[in-house]
């Protein structure tokens, strides 16, 4: 019989693997796992990603980018291992509505400081001349 273990391994991503794929340092990666957003299995020192925890980072990934905290990212996945994916996607549904509101503040935020930005720019240069 074999160690479901070895049967799984081709399906795994070892530390590295999984850094390289997520294009992050080891440091995040450990930090992810300290407290407790991805979970891998460990074969004495070593640890392997499986799918399910590639898909975790995959959705942790995607929501820092989007502007999400890794709290929000930690509440998101227990939805989806307490109550189903439905559930997950009626939270992502509305959590994501609340997240474009934010990101349009902060594009007209920085419009508005790159505007006053290139008027003071051109100010100076004008003195200049």
């Amino acid at each position: 019989m074999k160690d479901t273990m070895t049967e799984t391994k081709s399906d795994c991503l070892s530390f590295k693997e999984m850094c390289a794929k997520f294009d992050v340092t080891p440091r995040t990666l450990r930090y992810y796992e300290y407290i407790e957003l991805l979970k891998p299995e460990k074969e004495g020192r070593t640890r392997w990603y499986t799918p399910r925890e590639v898909a975790r980072m995959t959705l942790i990934m995607r929501g820092r980018r989007f502007g999400f905290s890794l709290e929000d990212c930690r509440q998101f996945l227990m939805i989806y291992d307490e109550q189903g994916s439905e559930a997950q996607n009626r939270t992502w549904v509305r959590n994501a509505t609340d997240q474009l509101a934010v990101l349009d503040k902060q594009i007209a935020d920085l419009q508005e400081a790159r505007s006053d930005l290139e008027a003071l720019r051109d100010q100076v240069a004008k003195t200049l001349k």
